[in-house]
């Protein structure tokens, strides 16, 4: 095997960790395929016959190609697609003494889908990279260039920006949950008038495109059109449960056991739907944690 077919091989061996470190620095599935693409690329030019370490090498690559996307973002003002979905903001604060790996599963859902635009650039990279991917201070440093003490404030203060974060009550995710419960209730039955009093005048429904057929808008906006819409798609509504997604109530579509999509459905302060973004990405999917409602404590 030629050294060009060995790091092929192990690139596509490593394919989906890279996405992952690429989708949680960049908050979006599209920009961290394009992410690992410029990766691979890279590699692909580099001599890495005295590499010891190929996993960690390619997550350098593909950690510094993200960090880059992140601050030409920042240098441009720009944002990235909204494909992450809901916020996770159910559980609170984590307790010093909870088990690591809880922690680490509150740090992904909470700082990357709550705390996410807030952070600049080097805190996101600092915190993502070691708190949620091992990768230690000094080589954290390394990739930002910062001394390994600097890179280590940097992801301490994305932490304190983190745990800063409002959590609602217990009681308001009850609250929640009966809505949703309300509103898949409503469309199993096509049940127009139940579906407007619970949706917001200007609801947002967003849709990833594999779900529609071309032609088909991903987004559409008020009460009366999204209620029309849903009305239309009882059979898949009817193979559809109520479940916790990364913590927040939301409901999966499992025609046959399997999954084929979720709603990750937004509530505002006047106890209506304001966003329904429905996922079907294969990729989406694979990272969020699906609970049955009660069961996550």
């Amino acid at each position: 095997m030629s050294n060009a077919e060995n790091l092929a091989r192990q690139f596509e061996e490593h394919r989906h960790h890279l996405h992952s470190v690429a989708f949680h620095l960049l908050g979006s599935a599209a920009d961290a395929e394009d992410a690992v693409q410029s990766a691979w690329l890279k590699a692909s030019r580099a001599d890495f016959e005295a590499v010891d370490n190929v996993a960690g090498w390619l997550t350098t690559i593909t950690a510094h190609t993200a960090v880059d996307q992140l601050r030409t973002r920042a240098r441009r003002g720009e944002r990235p697609l909204p494909d992450t979905g809901h916020v996770d903001t159910a559980r609170g604060p984590v307790a010093p003494a909870a088990d690591e790996q809880v922690l680490r599963s509150e740090a992904v859902s909470r700082a990357l889908l709550v705390v996410l635009d807030r952070l600049s650039p080097a805190q996101r990279a600092a915190f993502v990279l070691h708190d949620v991917f091992d990768v230690p201070f000094e080589q954290v440093g390394e990739l930002l260039d910062k001394s390994p003490d600097a890179a280590k404030k940097l992801a301490s203060r994305a932490r304190a920006r983190l745990h800063a974060a409002p959590a609602p009550e217990p009681r308001r995710r009850a609250e929640h949950l009966q809505i949703v419960t309300a509103f898949l209730a409503a469309s199993r039955g096509g049940d127009i008038p139940a579906l407007l009093e619970l949706l917001a005048p200007d609801v947002v429904r967003r849709v990833d495109a594999v779900l529609v057929p071309a032609g088909v808008p991903t987004e559409m906006r008020g009460a009366a059109e999204v209620a029309t819409e849903t009305r239309r798609f009882t059979v898949r509504a009817r193979a559809g449960a109520v479940v916790l997604i990364d913590g927040a109530p939301g409901i999966a579509i499992a025609p046959g056991g399997r999954l084929w999509a979720v709603l990750r459905i937004d509530i505002g302060d006047d106890g209506r739907i304001h966003s329904i973004d429905i996922a079907g990405e294969p990729q989406r999917l694979g990272l969020m944690t699906l609970q049955l409602p009660g069961m996550d404590r």
